[in-house]
């Protein structure tokens, strides 16, 4: 039996309607003939009625306590047999129904080490925002796309995990790692997800800038860099919070 070429991991726990909604996202692809892909859910032993419905699917679950988020992210690579692992989790929807196949058939040989678009960003004013990826060679900046527009090549993710450290910015931790070992990346040019605003390291600014600022200097990029960087970010949220419709008319001309 040949293997899936995307693993799709979902991490949820008492979100029901958002993991009807991947689900739903996940079974409109058109390639959906599930020897090419595979969905593996890790639930945090919710009590909303997820496991009874996640019985009705085709998903690979497990439902169980886990250490968090990122806990439950390592334990979804484990289970993992794709090409390929993307992480969308409850509420996460791919942008249409195509995204899957036109990736499979627009990657040419040598497989890339990792894949990264654009996202559609769902605001908390009821518009969605194109939000273009930066280049992944300036991931000493901070993550270049959100990380549900993120393909992993999972045979070189070899052993590293998530660290658990980290509460709210292990993605861009264990991305800048495996860049760091696997600098094969492309920029696939279309939006992969579309992303729920206001999600926890959004609400936790603070803190995420904190641990990613830690994170560059565990990069050893140099000091007045980072808190140039973090100072980038600290002024980006305080207009973002002013308003949100300029705040995305000055992303989109810088």
């Amino acid at each position: 039996m040949r293997a899936p070429y995307f693993s799709i991991v979902t991490v949820t726990k008492n979100n029901l309607e958002g993991l009807k909604e991947t689900a739903a996202s996940i079974a409109a692809q058109d390639n959906s003939d599930w020897g090419n892909h595979e969905w593996i859910v890790i639930d945090g032993n919710s009590n909303d009625g997820s496991e009874e419905f996640l019985k009705t699917t085709k998903a690979h679950w497990i439902s169980a306590p886990d250490d968090g988020l990122y806990d439950a992210m390592n334990k979804g690579i484990e289970r993992a047999h794709g090409v390929y692992i993307i992480f969308m989790n409850a509420g996460d929807v791919f942008t249409d129904e195509t995204v899957l196949s036109e990736l499979q058939n627009d990657i040419d040989e040598p497989l890339p080490d990792l894949i990264y678009g654009d996202a559609l960003e769902q605001g908390q004013d009821g518009h969605d925002y194109y939000k273009y990826a930066r280049s992944h060679k300036h991931i000493d900046k901070g993550m270049f796309t959100h990380h549900q527009s993120i393909f992993y090549k999972r045979e070189k993710i070899e052993t590293l995990r998530y660290d658990l450290s980290y509460k709210l910015a292990a993605d861009y931790d264990f991305t800048a790692r495996f860049l760091k070992m696997n600098p094969y990346a492309i920029y696939f040019d279309r939006p992969i997800c579309l992303f729920e605003a206001g999600g926890l390291s959004q609400r936790n600014a603070g803190q995420s800038r904190s641990e990613e600022f830690q994170i560059r200097q565990e990069m050893n990029v140099p000091m007045v860099k980072n808190i140039l960087v973090t100072a980038r970010q600290m002024i980006a949220q305080f207009i973002r919070q002013l308003s949100n419709p300029l705040y995305w008319k000055i992303r989109e001309n810088f």
